[in-house]
């Protein structure tokens, strides 16, 4: 890397880190990556930067230090194995819930193929898309209510189209409430495994990170005074649909390490194993269950 691009990066790096920015050197080197179309790991070996890109470059480096999230101004996330096309509109996805996936994952693998699993709030698809690439054979139905998220999930399922079909698996999008218990209701006592991440954050509680509250849709953070009114809703509907023995996982606040777990407990009928689970950061962040062996749930 020549000179005078490093002191530009360098630049860039000081901005970032005076602004804030968590993660200045990568968001930085990722900017410059995307700007100039190359891999963040084949900068080393870059020199040249056209003053069009040089432009460009310092609009987004401006831009993400106004906290404009690095994936609106890449049009790109990363998540497990996926790249994921997202924007304004759609809830970025979050290294946290990986984890819940692999969660699902481990439980789906227990079982043979055909697999049938459910992902209420689906967003950008990238707990759907992970699930149906990373375990072969297995249909994954996407909820999601908001039209312009619907946008980017159908986007994302289309464009890994080709990968899906390789493993033999299908991801198949609903636009509706994840707490409406007629819209997949031709599924009930079917399912292996619900999955969400569903809007959990307390109606009165600004969010920490300038990233969220300015710019993920609130339709994606808030759900009433306590923040788990659609969890509430996605419990009801993973009993009507989760076959004895499914999996359920919800993700939620690292606030919420007790009332979530508490939300499923209260049901001993419906729900066993019961448990709490840490994020990378060994913070409290989604809670899983089994379904009992009570196939009916009262109406």
């Amino acid at each position: 890397m020549q000179s005078e691009l490093k002191a530009l990066l360098n630049t860039a790096i000081t901005l970032l880190s005076e602004a804030g920015v968590s993660s200045p050197q990568v968001d930085a080197e990722l900017l410059l990556a995307h700007v100039v179309g190359v891999d963040r790991t084949q900068l080393a070996m870059y020199s040249d930067i056209t003053a069009e890109q040089l432009n460009e470059f310092e609009n987004l480096v401006a831009r993400r230090a106004n906290r404009v999230p690095l994936q609106h101004l890449t049009g790109i996330a990363y998540f497990r194995h996926l790249e994921l096309a997202v924007g304004p509109g759609v809830f970025v996805p979050r290294p946290e819930t990986e984890l819940l996936v692999e969660a699902a994952i481990d439980h789906l693998k227990k079982f043979d193929s055909p697999r049938l699993a459910v992902d209420l709030c689906s967003g950008s698809g990238a707990i759907a898309l992970s699930i149906a690439l990373e375990v072969p054979g297995t249909t994954v139905h996407a909820v999601e209510l908001s039209d312009d998220a619907l946008k980017w999930l159908t986007h994302n399922v289309v464009d890994h189209a080709t990968k899906l079909e390789a493993v033999n698996s299908h991801v198949v999008v609903h636009h509706g409430n994840a707490g409406d218990r007629s819209l997949l209701s031709e599924l009930a006592n079917q399912v292996d495994a619900v999955v969400s991440n569903p809007p959990y954050i307390p109606s009165e509680m600004i969010p920490r990170d300038p990233e969220a509250r300015d710019h993920d849709p609130a339709m994606a953070l808030f759900s009433g005074l306590d923040g788990l009114d659609v969890a509430r809703e996605v419990a009801i509907v993973a009993a009507d649909l989760l076959k004895p023995g499914g999996f359920v996982g919800m993700e939620h606040a690292d606030v919420q390490g007790e009332s979530m777990p508490a939300l499923l407990s209260d049901a001993s009928e419906v729900w066993i194993e019961v448990r709490d689970n840490l994020d990378y950061n060994e913070l409290p962040r989604f809670t899983t269950a089994i379904r009992s062996m009570n196939a009916v749930v009262g109406r």
